[in-house]
Parts: C-alpha cells; structure tokens; sequence
C-alpha cells in the first residue's frame, strides 16, 4: 500500500456485489480497500485494524439503519468520511443522510465511474453526490410550493403534477395509501375541486 493512498471499507449486504467494487477499485488511483463487509457490526468490529480515511456504506442494512451508523463510525475516528449508497433516491431520505452527517450520497447500482468520480470527489471536495440526485435537488428547489397547503400536501401535490399513483406516492413517503388519500381529500377540499383531473387543471391556473 502506498503511504499516501487513502484507506477505504465497504459495507454492502449483498455479498454477490462484492467482486464487482474489487473490480471498479482496480480503475481509481490513490485508494487502498482494506475490507468490504455484509454488515456495519462486522466493520465496526474491525475498524480499529483498517483504519479507514472513507467508509462507503448502504443505508438499507439488515438489522442496522445505514444512517444511525455514521455516529458510531464517528465515534471510532471523527474526521473519518461516511458516504452513503442505496437505490432508494428518495430526496428526504437524502436529507436525513446529510443531516446525520454523511459526506455524500450515491445511487446504485454502482458503475466503475460513478465509483471512481465519488472517491476522487471525497478526496479532492470532502464529499460526493450523484448526478441524478443533483438533478432532483434542483428540480426540488424550482418545484412550486402552495402556501396554503402543508409540507406534505405540497409534496404531494408535486407527485400527483408528475404522474405517480396514490400507491406511488406512499411508497414515496413511506406510508400507507390511506393516509395519502387523506391528504389527497384536504387538498381536494381546499381547492374547491372533486377529482384528480379537476385538481391538476386548478393548479396549473394559480
């Protein structure tokens, strides 16, 4: 291992997934992986002997919440970089990563360039981001927000202007399809309207 090279773990429960980052880190320069694991206790158990600089991590672990396990891995090492991966792009999950204090958040699956741009990128930047939650963050922030509905009924409202079901927007949000029928009928109430149709023609007008 060059002195200079920056230690990596990884920690990906799907074990058949692991040849394939041996494979990506063979293409970036200046890394060195000091162990890929199925799961964050089996990191953490090893994390006095690696060391690592970065630690790429699934948010989705079985039995553990890929996000609460950026504290413990700070509390090994506080300057250690936590980047988190999943293929759930959902952009509040994408918030709550950040507001726990992880250094990126990338997409999968994982090609051989988005692996190389995110570790150059923590190297160089301190942090790392796909291009496609870029484009959602901005499409986020130019998203129309009506005062008069909630946090959530804009969200949904937002969903329902993109085309997503009621099934859709739950998996979305993360709750049942009873409870965005809720929504669905305050924010019918407060527009003054009965269907979806008549809704999506009332926004479009405001």
């Amino acid at each position: 291992m060059n002195t200079q090279d920056l230690k990596i773990i990884i920690v990906e429960k799907d074990e058949r997934l692991h040849a394939n980052y041996l494979t990506h880190l063979k293409e970036v320069k200046g890394f060195t992986l000091m162990g890929i694991y199925s799961s964050a206790g089996k990191a953490l158990k090893d994390f006095n002997r690696t060391r690592p600089d970065i630690v790429l991590t699934e948010v989705d672990l079985d039995g553990d919440d890929g996000l609460e396990t950026i504290k413990l891995y700070r509390k090994k090492d506080w300057n250690v970089k936590v980047v988190m991966f999943s293929e759930n792009n959902d952009f509040d999950l994408i918030k709550r990563s950040f507001k726990k204090g992880a250094n990126g958040y990338l997409t999968k699956p994982m090609s051989a360039d988005k692996f190389s741009h995110a570790l150059t990128s923590v190297r160089e930047e301190g942090a790392t981001i796909s291009n496609d939650i870029v484009k959602q963050v901005v499409s986020n922030f130019n998203r129309k927000s009506y005062s008069f509905f909630s946090e959530r009924e804009n969200q949904i409202v937002d969903y329902l202007c993109n085309g997503a079901t009621y099934k859709m927007i739950a998996e979305k949000l993360f709750v049942t399809t009873s409870a965005v029928n809720f929504h669905i009928q305050n924010i019918y109430l407060k527009l003054d309207v009965n269907s979806k149709s008549e809704a999506l023609s009332k926004l479009q007008s405001l």
